[in-house]
């Protein structure tokens, strides 16, 4: 495994594919799992991997859960020999202290790895997020907010942005102090900006936020990262800026081959989406599927996640999509249109009723979703297939018996078209996008049918 360059663990399944996109487009032969490898594994069916990245979902653990099931990850991450070692986060940076805690997740990598002082990257032009002076900003259409301030990470649901300075945010999580290196400290010779990050190591932080506004600021922070290395693994927290940064050093460095663009893939007859997402951007793209002919079906929530009419709702929703595709036509099921769906509180209410915490609806509706698109696409052969929702993806996924991805082609930023392998015939080869509830222009789902790129 020594010629691995990076392996990566990703806190949720649709930021996990980010990365993959990331370093394949660089020209990195890179493979997701969804679950941990197995030596024989790597060496056997992928020993021509450049990097691999294990798709989690901590995005939703408590500390406790990081706590009990991390460190293996850790430990198989750096028994692999790889000299970096990423813990991908949104570039949202959704976490709190209690839920998904980066802070955590940090403590824990930086002592598996012997890491002294942890680089801290979450801005990714390519993605339209920038750090400017330890402020995280993030666009939306044609404007750009601080998070704070964000119209949908301001007001999450589990996870609400109340503080856009991350090293205040970070300092929630964590007791290890942080420092910035600021946008201005980028700007100069590479000496130049050298020496000032020789000067900010010497003052004893054990986290160094980068700032990042521009695409040309990403190979300076890729070569100064990549510089950290030691005889023991770097461990780094960060978006897939990570990436970005890492593959614009290596090739300004000439450590890559010439780019090469990928080519679309060809169009699908038709396409079944299952959406977990409740955000405003997903509403949308299920508004303009329905509009441009896709057949839009809402699913009972409240039905789905009581054991008692959980089979009954799902075989509905199963009939309902088989009709659909006989007729020739693509399907969105989904369980919300935006966060004000009042199918939310009814399921919550649902939840409540049968004495379940609400917490556990995210967990069962991916579950009923992974169900119900596994019946469809082994009963009628349907090849693409398109997950929203982070957590939702992790579900889906899992039930369908997937157990990697590799790329096929970008179709929105951080949600790229991929092929799928699995043991069931029926499921190998599946292409499959799992698209963030932010990602993606408002017909997106219309160009994974295609094949296309959106951006």
């Amino acid at each position: 495994m020594s010629k691995l360059l990076l392996t990566y663990y990703g806190d949720d399944f649709t930021g996990s594919t980010d990365v993959l996109e990331a370093l394949t487009l660089a020209g990195v032969r890179t493979v997701l799992f969804l679950t941990p490898p197995t030596p024989d594994l790597l060496h056997e069916r992928f020993a021509d991997l450049q990097a691999f990245g294990i798709a989690g979902m901590s995005r939703s653990w408590t500390p406790a859960q990081m706590d009990q099931r991390l460190p293996p990850i850790y430990a198989q991450l750096r028994a692999t020999g790889a000299p970096l070692i990423h813990y991908k986060v949104c570039s949202t940076f959704d976490s709190s202290p209690s839920i998904g805690s980066i802070g955590r997740a940090l403590d824990l990598g930086a002592t598996a790895c012997d890491t002294p002082l942890v680089p801290l990257l979450v801005g990714a032009p390519p993605l339209r997020r920038y750090t400017l002076f330890g402020n995280l900003f993030a666009t939306v259409g044609s404007e750009t907010y601080r998070l704070d301030r964000h119209p949908t990470m301001a007001h999450h649901p589990v996870t609400p942005m109340g503080e856009s300075d991350l090293r205040r945010h970070l300092a929630q999580q964590t007791q290890k102090p942080s420092a910035l290196f600021d946008i201005l400290h980028l700007g100069g010779s590479d000496g130049e900006v050298d020496q000032r990050f020789a000067q900010l190591r010497e003052q004893g932080a054990a986290v160094v936020l980068f700032d990042v506004l521009e695409e040309s600021h990403l190979a300076t922070i890729g070569r100064l990262i990549w510089q950290m290395r030691g005889d023991q693994p770097l461990f780094v927290v960060g978006s897939s800026g990570v990436e970005y940064a890492l593959t614009a050093y290596w090739r300004a460095s000439g450590g890559l081959p010439p780019l090469t663009p990928p080519a679309p893939a060809a169009a699908a007859d038709k396409i079944i989406v299952v959406s977990g997402s409740c955000s405003p951007e997903t509403e949308q793209q299920i508004r303009r599927a329905a509009a441009t002919g896709f057949a839009v079906i809402a699913l009972d929530t409240p039905r789905l996640v009581d054991p008692a009419t959980a089979d009954a709702a799902a075989d509905a929703a199963i009939r309902l999509a088989a009709s659909a595709l006989a007729a020739g036509r693509s399907v969105v099921l989904h369980t919300s249109l935006g966060p004000h769906d009042p199918q939310i509180a009814a399921t919550r209410a649902q939840l409540a009723m049968l004495g379940l915490p609400s917490e556990q609806m995210a967990d069962f509706i991916g579950t009923q979703l992974g169900r119900i698109l596994a019946a469809v696409v082994r009963q009628y052969g349907v090849r693409r297939v398109v997950v929203a929702g982070g957590d939702t993806s992790g579900h889906v996924t899992s039930t369908l018996g997937i157990y990697a991805l590799d790329m096929l082609t970008p179709i929105a930023p951080g949600s790229p078209l991929c092929r799928g392998y699995a043991a069931d015939p029926a499921i190998d080869g599946i292409e499959i996008a799992l698209k963030g509830g932010q990602v993606g222009k408002v017909d997106y789902f219309a160009h994974v049918r295609q094949g296309s790129n959106s951006r």
